[in-house]
């Protein structure tokens, strides 16, 4: 609640919100009740009032987001007198011609509870996010469908139409107009439209209505039938025409109940799905308004439960329902309300204003509500879908907003929801197949394993190595995307022995995608060559497990020239040994043990500086798993690798590493600590049974003290080797940069 300082924003917030909100419920009431018969016109003001009252307050009590005003909308408005429309089209069971407006009523009635039932579970199941992911151009279709809708239902009432008058004819023919209607809804909307450049201390609906009310009885004094409630088409007239009060007609519908079946609750339930979602669409869309004005953030399911509550207790008041509307949470908003109490004075508001003024209503004029409603409805359609028509990418987008837009005018709302989903549907399949599945390509002459080579091996797979493709893919595969991965690879497979395939980002295969890798795998096994999988995720967010589903599909088995590896580097290291192999470069770690001349760093060197060396070396071995030096270790010792494999492994936090490279046979580690006599920068573990030579820093000076030359030549031999491997880490980054 606020503090005693800002009661008077609550206050004025709540009064300024209830100004917009109850001009433009009474419109809505009237766009749906005006469906069943003039006699209804003031019974669909009334309603309108009751659903502004009920939702003011009781959304706001329960809803997730403060300040917002929760009121009878556009496309509570269209769906409703859509379904009104249909209903007195439709025939009964017992075969009699159609629905009377009584039970016309009352579907409405039940239609609006259904919605405001269908939004709380929407929202007690955490259905607020999904429903903020249905695409924009199918929201702009609907709410640009709903204002076309809208404007053309309110044309002819502007014109002051007879009922059933076709509407071109209509509009061409003056004869046929009322002019004292069409003064005063003009008036209206002039004043609508440019009151806000003059003043915002007063809504502008509010001026609007002012406005069209004083010309309506300025007109009177010149035609003195004006100012006749009985039999006057050009206001709204008196509620009690329409059977009786407010509360005999609520006792009525809960009595008419009991008399309908499941045909009838069943001709409603689309309806109700539709009205729910676009009303839910509708609130979060000005939640999220709200939360960027007020640096807040909404909750978006509470809000959907408190909307919910709110359009089943508008319901049961006999009145509209409605959402959180833009509008009206402005005004509150710049008006000084801080909290949900604005929202619920709205409510206060509109309720005292209905028991003090309600009989003020019979008077309103039906052109100066056409004429807000024309406004209100202008400003729905979205203009700014026409600039999708500028780029060829986009215009598939202005497609789906058009056919909306078409399906709503020419058949109904409902329909248009059918459209909407199914339209959602293929934008979801283009933007999967438009963005492309494969996320970086690159070639095993580019892009190397972590396990260092030495020079002649290095030589070999820089030559050799472009017979591996590696392919890091991302997103769904699935049968939208299965093509396109194909061409993708489709060179490769004719030219390349292996292709490696890193899943690490892959979102969900589906049973066509295994498919298509089944003919990839028969591809290469076609000239001998292999395909590779590596960094499976374990379980992907809809809960597959991939390699459980590679072997249940067969497309892993014994027989299939396809391997699974753990991670990128083991699948890289298998491709480079097999190229190695068939080259005849490879050297085993388990051969004999290397002399100190035939470590790849002493190669060719005199037999003096060998000597020198070998009266500080020392020799030591580990078993597999064994750590030789932790990160953080002091130490400036050089190892030689006599035989066997010592992985570099990078602590990064607690229970993670990173696996940075492997040595092998012939070559040498724990160069930087030697060099700048710092702690060791990550841990060494013997990857294999492993022998190694250990040249001391400490005794390494001593003998480059007694022998300067020596120094310089390790030095010089010790320089060239780590170029040689900045060297080839360039070579990757470039390939990964331009990848």
């Amino acid at each position: 609640m606020p503090g005693t300082s800002n009661w008077a924003g609550e206050i004025w917030g709540g009064l300024a919100a209830m100004l917009v909100a109850l001009p433009s419920s009474i419109a809505f009431g009237l766009v749906i009740y005006s469906t069943l018969g003039p006699d209804f016109a003031a019974q669909g003001a009334v309603v309108g009032i009751l659903g502004t009252i009920a939702l003011g307050l009781v959304a706001p009590v329960f809803g997730g987001t403060p300040r917002l005003i929760s009121a009878p909308c556009a496309p509570a408005a269209a769906v409703m007198a859509a379904l009104a429309a249909d209903l007195l089209r439709l025939g009964l069971p017992d075969k009699t011609p159609t629905f009377q407006p009584e039970q016309v009523i009352l579907l409405l009635t039940l239609a609006a509870a259904l919605a405001g039932a269908l939004q709380f579970l929407f929202g007690a199941a955490g259905g607020g996010r999904l429903i903020k992911y249905i695409p924009y151009p199918v929201v702009a279709g609907f709410l640009s469908g709903v204002g076309a809708l809208i404007f053309l239902s309110q044309f002819p009432k502007l014109f002051g139409l007879p009922k059933g008058t076709d509407w071109w004819r209509g509009l061409t023919s003056p004869a046929l107009w009322q002019w004292p209607g069409l003064i005063v809804g003009v008036v209206t909307m002039v004043v609508m439209i440019f009151a806000p450049r003059v003043t915002r201390a007063i809504p502008a609906p509010i001026l609007g209505l002012l406005s069209g009310v004083v010309t309506y009885f300025t007109l009177g004094t010149f035609m003195p039938e004006l100012l006749t409630l009985s039999g006057n088409r050009l206001v709204i007239g008196p509620v009690t025409e329409t059977g009786g009060s407010v509360l005999d007609a609520l006792a009525e519908r809960l009595t008419s109940v009991s008399r309908l079946n499941f045909e009838d609750l069943n001709i409603i339930l689309v309806p109700a799905l539709t009205l729910a979602v676009l009303l839910s669409i509708d609130t979060l869309k000005s939640c999220v308004i709200v939360d960027a004005l007020t640096h807040s953030r909404h909750n978006s399911n509470r809000e959907l439960v408190g909307q919910g509550l709110g359009n089943m207790a508008a319901a049961l008041a006999g009145g509209l329902p409605g959402a959180g509307t833009l509008g009206a949470t402005l005004v509150n908003i710049y008006s000084g309300g801080q909290s949900r109490l604005s929202s619920i004075l709205e409510g206060v508001f509109s309720l005292v204003a209905f028991l003090l003024l309600g009989s003020l209503v019979a008077w309103v004029p039906i052109a100066a509500l056409a004429g807000i409603l024309l406004v209100i409805a202008s400003r729905m359609i979205d203009r700014n879908s026409f600039h999708l028509l500028r780029q060829e990418s986009t215009i598939f987008d202005f497609a789906v907003v058009a056919a909306v837009v078409v399906t709503a005018i020419s058949v109904n709302l409902i329909a248009a929801a059918g459209v909407g989903l199914a339209l959602a549907i293929l934008l979801f399949l283009r933007e999967q197949i438009r963005g492309t599945v494969v996320r970086r390509k690159s070639y095993g002459n580019q892009s190397f394993s972590k396990k260092r080579r030495l020079p002649e091996e290095a030589a070999v797979l820089e030559e050799k190595g472009e017979q591996t493709a590696i392919y890091e893919l991302q997103g769904n595969l699935f049968f939208g995307t299965t093509d396109q991965l194909f061409t993708e690879l489709e060179d490769d497979l004719k030219t390349r022995k292996y292709v490696i395939l890193d899943m690490r980002r892959v979102q969900f295969v589906d049973f066509t995608a295994a498919h298509m890798l089944e003919q990839i795998e028969a591809q290469l096994a076609a000239h001998k060559g292999d395909l590779l999988f590596a960094d499976l995720p374990p379980t992907l967010p809809t809960g597959q497990d991939l390699q459980t589903y590679f072997d249940q599909v067969g497309l892993v088995k014994p027989s299939r020239n396809a391997l699974i590896f753990n991670e990128l580097d083991d699948a890289l290291e298998w491709t480079e040994d097999q190229i190695l192999t068939e080259e005849r470069v490879l050297l085993s770690d388990h051969e004999s043990l290397l002399e100190l001349h035939e470590i790849n760093l002493f190669k060719g060197i005199d037999g003096e500086t060998l000597t020198a060396l070998y009266s500080c070396l020392t020799e030591k071995s580990f078993a597999a798993g064994e750590r030789i030096f932790n990160q953080g270790d002091t130490g400036g010792d050089l190892f030689m690798i006599r035989r066997g494999a010592v992985r570099i492994v990078l602590l990064i936090s607690e229970g993670k590493s990173h696996h940075i490279a492997t040595f092998a046979r012939g070559d040498f580690f724990g160069d930087m600590s030697f060099l700048d006599h710092s702690v060791r920068s990550a841990d060494a573990i013997a990857f294999a049974a492993t022998d190694l030579y250990v040249l001391p820093r400490a005794g390494f000076d001593k003998v480059a003290d007694d022998h300067p030359a020596i120094g310089k030549k390790v030095f010089a031999r010790l320089a060239r080797a780590l170029a040689i491997r900045l060297r080839q880490t360039d070579a990757e980054l470039r390939a990964l940069e331009e990848s």
